[in-house]
């Protein structure tokens, strides 16, 4: 970890006061991730407009396939929700994060605030220089659970599943493995358990199904044996799983796939994937290599809990990114208002802090000079020639060059692409999520993205 100055991680939770983190608390998508700007006092600067919102954040990767306390004599109110209905309005609540097993910081956050907010918060308190292996980690002791929080996930809501007496607390530490996926995708699934999904061709490889999944959103099935232990039960029996888009399968007939002998276990929008640590001790696990998922409305209870094992790492680690990167789509799907296919596209974008709307291309070049025109800054905007396209601006040796954004569409779906649809994308967001880790035709990846903030 890179730090400015001599404090170190865990220095910044101690004896720290009650910070305020405001989030425009409306209906809007969840999935954008603007940095939240620390704020004086002890209550939060009114919520900007739409056109004021400009927060610049952390390079955001898709992640497919992430609690705050007071100091010990602070009298601001501490403890989680304990399962209380989350507020309707943009009110503020307390919200415990601890940086060790002692040591915490309060905030005050709102109902529409973020773990991609928090953590770049407590980054900029701790003067962290690389803010986006930072993450905010929901952990219970006693079940031996815990799972990193997608940056999307709002803090509230994750906490109001919690029991009035719940030891669960938000941890906020280095996840380096956050976002390796997407540097390394084919590493993360073994062939054997990958298999053609509707989505895809038939016979493509698995290393081309990977690719098509980070590229274009397609998403290949999951399949494998586990052992598995129902909430409540003591015995393990080996099934084979199908994980798809439609959700989470079992098979009662071998490894048939066939849908008379396939049972729904779960829809993928209300489950939550964890790892479990101790689980040969603890559940009496056939080995080391356990998991499960929960409802994601369900209480922190053993009989809520479905347990799984897997027969190694590398296997367990292919279902927990699996679920992670079919739940972020499935959270990115539902987040979008209804409506036609292209009305949805148009919305994504729009919350982005990258994105800029109708400004001129003299303008563009104006707001990136003067945030310091480094290699990899960038915003996207209108294009003023071409109706219905886009225009990626960005910073290469001191100076800008412009990507027409065209959309394309195949079959009933519409997509977007830079290179005469070589490369597609089902929106903008994974177009620049995309290029913050592959150049594709640009000369360097996207690295800061170019923002207007309304303090």
């Amino acid at each position: 970890m890179e730090v400015k100055g001599c404090r170190s991680e865990v220095e910044v939770f101690r004896g720290s006061p009650v910070e305020t983190v405001s989030r425009r608390d409306s209906a809007s998508l969840q999935t954008s991730s603007p940095r939240s700007i620390p704020l004086t006092g002890r209550t939060a600067h009114s919520i900007p407009t739409k056109r004021e919102f400009r927060a610049s954040s952390a390079p955001l990767i898709p992640n497919p396939f992430p609690e705050l306390c007071s100091p010990t004599h602070s009298p601001v109110l501490t403890g989680s929700l304990g399962g209380r209905d989350l507020p309707s309005n943009s009110s503020t609540h307390v919200l415990r994060v601890f940086g060790d097993a002692t040591h915490s910081r309060s905030l005050l956050v709102t109902s529409g605030t973020t773990a991609h907010d928090v953590c770049n918060l407590l980054a900029q308190k701790a003067h962290c220089t690389d803010e986006e292996s930072w993450a905010l980690i929901e952990h219970n002791s006693s079940l031996g659970l815990e799972r990193c929080l997608e940056d999307h996930e709002l803090v509230l809501q994750v906490q109001s599943s919690w029991p009035v007496e719940s030891d669960t607390k938000l941890i906020f530490r280095k996840n380096y493995a956050k976002y390796e996926f997407f540097k390394k995708p084919v590493l993360f699934f073994p062939e054997h358990m990958i298999s053609d999904s509707a989505d895809v061709t038939k016979g493509t490889t698995s290393s081309e199904l990977v690719q098509n999944m980070v590229k274009s959103g397609s998403c290949p099935e999951i399949q494998g044996f586990l052992h598995v232990r129902e909430g409540g039960k003591k015995s393990w029996k080996k099934l084979y799983f199908v994980l798809r888009r439609s959700g989470l399968y079992f098979s009662n007939k071998g490894q048939s796939k066939e849908p008379r002998h396939l049972q729904f276990i779960g829809d993928l929008e209300d489950l939550n994937v964890f790892t479990v640590f101790n689980g040969r001790k603890q559940y009496g696990a056939p080995g080391e290599h356990v998991f499960c998922i929960k409802a994601s409305k369900d209480r922190f209870r053993c009989q809520d809990l479905k347990l799984m094992c897997a027969d190694s790492e590398q296997s367990r680690t292919c279902w927990i990114t699996a679920f992670r990167l079919f739940k972020k789509r499935e959270a990115l799907r539902h987040s979008l208002p209804s409506g036609g296919h292209s009305s949805q596209l148009s919305a994504v974008h729009r919350v982005q802090p990258w994105f800029h709307g109708g400004v001129s291309r003299t303008e563009a070049q104006r707001l990136l000079e003067e945030q310091g025109q480094v290699d990899g800054m960038f915003l996207i905007r209108d294009s003023q020639l071409h109706a219905q396209c886009f225009v990626l601006s960005l910073c290469y040796k001191l100076k800008t060059k412009h990507y027409l954004v065209i959309p394309l569409e195949e079959g009933d779906k519409q997509y977007y692409t830079m290179d005469d649809g070589v490369t597609l994308f089902t929106d903008l967001l994974q177009l620049v999520e995309f290029h913050q880790i592959n150049r594709g035709i640009l000369p360097v990846c996207l690295k800061h993205p170019c923002t207007c903030i309304a303090l």
